[in-house]
């Protein structure tokens, strides 16, 4: 009946976890969704304003020719009459007649202004919105291609952390199963010494001895009590290492899932969103500067989009998107640590014999944290400078199109909008290819963030876990009466928590701060023991001497 309680006890961990796990890849199914979906909506709205701006700017060069032929036909009236003949020779015209020509000339003003408005439309608007698509595509697929790398490194974690479980499940049982035959063991021998106790008196009483025969069976029973003694030992050993290596899993999963749904998830919105707002708003912005500079009138209709694209916001609209799907980005719950067959150890535990092993592991991970965040910490420099070039480079001020609508006395043709310095094809050619490399550059140094910053966070949860571990069984060692030991000893104690080091070609080196003297070094190989006393006598006397 044990036996069984016990196989539905673990096919229920597993299956707990299993399903947590699950749970979690179908969020990030569904997060890949989502994004897929606000980039085709995206291309939807890009692909509608397309059409729209064509379309106006099929209907403003329409109604620039319109406007056209209705001046010429009235311009060509007039030079054909007599009244135009005399009028040329004499400026002084009428009130009525100059109202004429003004009217007329007015007409050919605004056929010239809304040809260039319909230039504007086909060469500058439009050309911007198709950028603004294959800027949204192209990001979509890299940071997809990152989603993808961190959705593979969870899915690790989750295995890793899976197969440690699996492992310290394994020992624990061998683990129990070892003090079970140990104990029977011990009820062997007490039974057989109580028999061979009665057998011994009873030959005495009766003047026989077979003391040989009996201390023969006595030890046999010892040798076998010790065999499964140091069966057990070694099992308990193990499993404490497997308890121990699943704990520091266990810390390191959360620490990495939680990082990802907390900050790589708005990161990666981020990367999506990359230029887009900004990309927009230079466009309608381009819009709204001709409109209003070809009908002043019309500014309180305007007022309304220009009010919208002022606000638009990337934070904004990505809360919003992650509100709408709150299911999909919200953290998971945590996972807990399931202790085995009544398993009453609930941390990492720092007794002998593996607490040498936790203190040199602690101290290596103190000094690659140290590393790496100097590392890291650079790449974020590079990674924030790139940024902010990207940014100049999406939010030059290059919208105002006001000059095109500027007209000379003398007749000129129609401005094209194509010509001015941004819109022209070498700098549009030059420009698109500093962002696409600036973009490439980005998305390297992002790669390269995210794979340290994904490590520090594993390894810092680990740290910091051995750290607490440690710390708490250093207080425990240092409560009770010892022996000072070796000098090598007590520097390796002493470090962890009074002295500044680092590690560099297997030596430490050990800075104190004495209020005595200024400050003095300390150079130890690793494997060195013997110290001499001499060179350390000052620091023998600080205050970071312990009392024992």
């Amino acid at each position: 009946m044990s036996t069984q309680a016990k196989v539905k006890k673990d096919k229920e961990i597993i299956a707990e976890y299993e399903s947590q796990v699950k749970e979690i890849r179908n969020q990030l199914v569904e997060q890949f969704r989502c994004l897929e979906q606000q980039s085709e909506s995206r291309l939807q709205l890009l692909q509608d304003l397309q059409d729209f701006f064509r379309r106006k700017a099929e209907l403003q060069l329409e109604f620039s020719r319109g406007l056209d032929k209705l001046a010429e036909r009235y311009s060509s009236k007039i030079r054909t009459s007599r009244e135009h003949q005399h009028f040329k020779k004499d400026q002084n015209l009428l009130s009525t007649i100059n109202c004429w020509y003004l009217v007329l000339d007015q007409t050919r003003r605004e056929s010239r202004d809304h040809a260039t408005l319909s230039d504007i439309y086909n060469n500058n608007v439009i050309v911007r919105l198709t950028h603004v698509g294959d800027d949204v595509l192209r990001l979509f697929k890299k940071s997809k291609d990152i989603g993808v790398q961190m959705h593979e490194e969870l899915v690790k974690v989750t295995t890793e952390l899976y197969t440690v479980m699996k492992t310290y499940h394994m020992y624990h049982t061998e683990s129990i199963s070892a003090e079970g035959k140990l104990k029977e063991a011990e009820k062997q021998e007490e039974k057989h010494i109580g028999k061979a106790n009665d057998i011994s008196a009873a030959l005495l009483r009766y003047g026989h001895d077979e003391r040989p025969q009996r201390r023969s069976s006595v030890k046999k029973m010892e040798k076998m009590k010790e065999k499964r003694q140091a069966k057990y030992f070694e099992n308990k050993l193990k499993c404490t290492k497997a308890r121990n290596d699943y704990l520091l899993n266990l810390a390191a999963t959360n620490a990495l899932v939680a990082k990802y749904y907390i900050h790589d998830v708005s990161d990666m919105i981020d990367c999506c969103d990359m230029g887009y707002h900004a990309s927009l708003t230079r466009t309608l912005r381009t819009y709204l500067s001709a409109e209003y500079s070809l009908e002043t009138s019309r500014h309180e209709g305007l007022d309304v989009l220009e009010g919208a694209v002022d606000a638009m916001d990337v934070r904004g609209d990505k809360h919003k998107f992650m509100d709408m799907h709150s299911q999909m980005f919200c953290p998971p719950t945590r996972f807990d640590y399931q202790p085995h067959m009544g398993d009453e150890v609930c941390q990492v535990s720092a007794q002998q014999p593996v607490q040498t092993e936790l203190l040199m592991r602690y101290q290596q991970l103190q000094t690659r944290l140290a590393t790496l965040k100097i590392e890291n910490e650079e790449v974020r420099k590079t990674l924030d400078a790139t940024m902010q070039t990207l940014q100049d480079m999406l939010t030059v001020e290059d919208f105002d199109v006001s000059d095109a609508f500027q007209h000379s006395q003398s007749t000129e043709s129609v401005k094209s909008a194509s010509s001015d310095s941004y819109m022209s094809k070498i700098n549009i050619s030059k420009r698109r290819a500093n962002q696409q490399e600036t973009e490439g550059f980005y998305f390297t140094k992002y790669k390269e963030y995210l794979n340290g910053s994904n490590l520090i966070v594993k390894l810092q949860a680990k740290h910091d876990l051995l750290k607490q571990t440690l710390g708490e069984g250093e207080r425990a060692e240092y409560g009770t009466t010892r022996t000072l030991g070796s000098p090598y000893q007590w520097w390796l104690r002493v470090v962890s928590d009074t002295s500044i080091f680092t590690v560099f070609n297997s030596k430490v080196y050990f800075e104190f701060r004495d209020p005595k003297w200024k400050s003095t070094t300390l150079k130890m190989h690793l494997k060195e023991v013997k110290i001499r006393w001499s060179t350390i006598n000052r620091i023998m006397t600080s205050t970071l001497w312990p009392a024992y």
